[in-house]
């Protein structure tokens, strides 16, 4: 019990980001808002900032560690092909694969890509200056 309640607040960024992707995708689509003639390029890129944040939840569940930035993306990945099959259950809306495949998996991607040059910029500035 102690160990889990250890992880529960590195747990809770990633829960909360799933619960609010799960009520996000279960709005029958004549409850979503339209953006009129920015209405596709405004949802697709909710798709990825969601998805990019998601895997960044799950890096810092992996306390950051270097070895799980592709298990980070992964599980960003996989709960969106699951999310997109929840959505074909939703009036109105349908499961799309290249919602997955592209924006999804690209925002998750390009979050952890981001984060890894951030880290490894730090990394390089925080090291003692060598002697020549």
């Amino acid at each position: 019990m102690k160990k889990l309640l250890s992880i529960l607040p590195r747990w809770f960024p990633a829960l909360l980001l799933m619960t609010v992707i799960f009520i996000f995708s279960s709005q029958p689509s004549d409850e979503l808002p339209n953006f009129a003639s920015w209405d596709r390029l405004v949802k697709k890129t909710g798709h990825a900032i969601g998805y990019g944040l998601l895997a960044l939840s799950y890096l810092h569940f992996f306390n950051y560690d270097k070895k799980r930035y592709w298990l980070s993306w992964l599980l960003a990945v996989l709960f969106s092909a699951t999310d997109e099959f929840h959505q074909s259950f939703v009036p109105g809306r349908h499961s799309s694969p290249f919602d997955v495949l592209i924006f999804d998996n690209s925002g998750a991607l390009l979050a952890l890509l981001l984060h890894w040059f951030y880290w490894k910029k730090n990394e390089k500035e925080s090291q003692p200056d060598e002697m020549a």
